[in-house]
């Protein structure tokens, strides 16, 4: 929750969140998630997820010519904000992807658009900008995002 936290007051991610923090890590719809330790703190987090909002996963299952079940949603990319710039979130990133790859599934992620650095890094390890889409969550708040899809397409 530190970490979370601490992300939250530099970064303001995540943009919207519907319930607690705690409601926001801990996911129902998680495969598994990592974190990385510096010490005894957790510096950093990353989930694999079943899906996201239906306006990304129909964007991303339409252009992929792929089921939803077939989607690896790499969510929840925290790194707190003295360790950054060591690599830990191309680390993290990398982890969610060849896990979602080794399942099958084509990782995906989506990005509130005003999270510059999050954009920044995710081109950077090549992942691709599949579009835009404007996301409904559950409680009638809109989110402008994008989409991407991994660098590695792995198996069709």
């Amino acid at each position: 929750m530190r970490l979370a936290e601490a992300v939250r007051l530099a970064d303001g991610y995540p943009a919207h969140v519907a319930g607690s923090l705690r409601d926001f890590l801990v996911s129902q719809d998680a495969i598994c998630a990592w974190v990385a330790v510096a010490g005894e703190e957790i510096v950093g987090h990353v989930a694999l997820h079943r899906r996201s909002s239906d306006a990304v996963v129909a964007l991303a299952s339409g252009q992929l010519d792929r089921p939803a079940n077939r989607l690896g949603v790499v969510a929840r990319l925290l790194v707190a904000p003295d360790n950054r710039r060591q690599g830990l979130g191309r680390l993290l990133l990398s982890t969610a992807e060849q896990e979602a790859l080794a399942r099958g599934l084509r990782p995906i992620l989506d990005v509130v658009i005003t999270h510059r650095m999050a954009i920044q890094l995710y081109e950077t390890c090549g992942w691709v900008r599949a579009g835009a889409v404007t996301s409904r969550l559950r409680d009638g708040a809109e989110l402008e995002e994008i989409v991407y899809f991994g660098p590695h397409p792995g198996p069709a």
